[in-house]
């Protein structure tokens, strides 16, 4: 990532990482402050606007944080930050250069939900692999990630 992207652009990237809709709230937890967009109906916690903020001013030294996606769903992510290069050094469309397993449907029920989801789609005897065939569309295998599908 180059260093001067904003967190507002990181939630995008992260999003399509993950293979998400960017259905739901989301905020950053950094260095003591968080940051999101503010929920124009009053739902979710007070944030301090995003989509002028860089991560890098918003990490003041620091090299971790943490992203919420789906205050639903909880996916909490801790994210470390290994190296920031100067913008000029970076690409300004930002790729994936390696990854593992397949992420989490959207709407699956969080943690729990995605275990039960699994176990589901594992056995075609579950009672509820039928539904979840139905509701995902197809065979999920947990294993795969391609780097090509993020990079599009």
């Amino acid at each position: 990532m180059p260093e001067n992207i904003t967190l507002g652009k990181l939630h995008q990237v992260i999003q399509v990482v993950m293979g998400w809709s960017d259905s739901h709230l989301h905020e950053f937890e950094i260095a003591g402050e968080n940051y999101g967009m503010p929920d124009p109906d009053g739902w979710g916690p007070t944030v301090n606007p995003e989509a002028r903020k860089t991560l890098i001013k918003a990490l003041n030294g620091k090299r971790t944080f943490n992203y919420l996606y789906d205050f639903g769903d909880s996916w909490h992510h801790s994210i470390k930050v290994e190296k920031m290069l100067p913008a000029i050094a970076c690409p300004q469309v930002p790729y994936c250069i390696e990854g593992a397993n397949a992420c989490p449907p959207e709407d699956v029920g969080g943690g729990p939900g995605y275990e039960d989801f699994l176990e589901a789609m594992a056995n075609p005897d579950h009672p509820k692999h039928d539904a979840m065939v139905e509701w995902h569309g197809d065979v999920f295998d947990p294993a795969a990630f391609e780097c090509e599908r993020v990079n599009q």
